[in-house]
């Protein structure tokens, strides 16, 4: 993939302010036992590269004032909330020189394997992307993964995919990781179940038919005792007066 850039003479925050302003974007090439070179390239053009695949993961053509180098994308800074591009790094590539790239995986195929056609299960993709270690010439845009042969209660693993020529897997840890796991949908189990249940109930449960329980007269309530009532005290009759 080929991309234009230029020499830039200005550097500085106010430098590259004003050449963001301009429609431009600078940048930084490096490496290949040369000094740094500070370049600038047109917005919308890396703007549209930057959306393909290719651009991030094989090596690229730069046309610098008439003449070609290979480098790599090495790190892009964005905007925090505009669709700006603020930096781009690239790396010079050296022929002789392996590189340390990550590389995506493109998964097909999935729908025709026996797990996810006919046994109700889907395919978990765990890792969309490996990390490689190869000559620039061996350098793949992609590894492709066929997922034809998923069966139920298996996962596929890094050893399982056969890797380009020349193109050695970087591992960290877990030398034989998982790439893609298959999983039962619960859905494709429930009506089974839910036929078992049903056939347990009908054997274990009705209740015969006929008769219904006799309902219980309620118990009479006894009457509540009453309070003897307080008996006002009797009036006394007034005294006879002496003549």
């Amino acid at each position: 993939m080929k991309f234009v850039a230029f020499e830039r003479a200005m550097q500085g925050t106010g430098a590259s302010r004003r050449l963001r302003i301009s429609g431009r974007t600078p940048g930084i090439v490096y490496g290949g036992g040369n000094e740094p070179l500070q370049i600038e390239i047109d917005h919308n053009a890396l703007w549209h590269a930057l959306k393909k695949e290719a651009f991030h993961a094989t090596v690229l053509e730069m046309d610098l004032n008439g003449s070609e180098s290979k480098v790599l994308l090495r790190d892009v800074q964005m905007h925090p909330f505009k669709q700006l591009i603020l930096h781009v790094d690239f790396q010079r590539v050296d022929a002789s020189t392996k590189l340390h790239m990550k590389v995506p995986l493109h998964y097909s195929g999935d729908e025709n394997s026996a797990a996810i056609k006919t046994e109700g299960c889907i395919a978990n993709h765990v890792i969309t992307e490996i990390e490689v270690l190869c000559l620039p010439s061996d350098l793949p845009e992609f590894i492709a993964v066929d997922l034809s042969g998923l069966k139920k209660g298996a996962s596929l693993h890094l050893a399982d995919v056969v890797l380009p020529k020349g193109v050695t897997a970087v591992k960290r840890g877990n030398n034989n990781p998982v790439l893609v796991s298959v999983v039962v949908i619960a859905a494709a189990e429930a009506p089974a179940a839910d036929a078992g249940a049903a056939a347990d109930a009908g054997a274990t449960a009705a209740p015969a038919a006929g008769k219904a329980p006799a309902a219980k007269a309620p118990a009479a309530k006894a009457p509540a005792a009453k309070a003897p009532a307080a008996k006002a005290p009797a009036a006394k009759a007034p005294a006879a007066k002496k003549k």
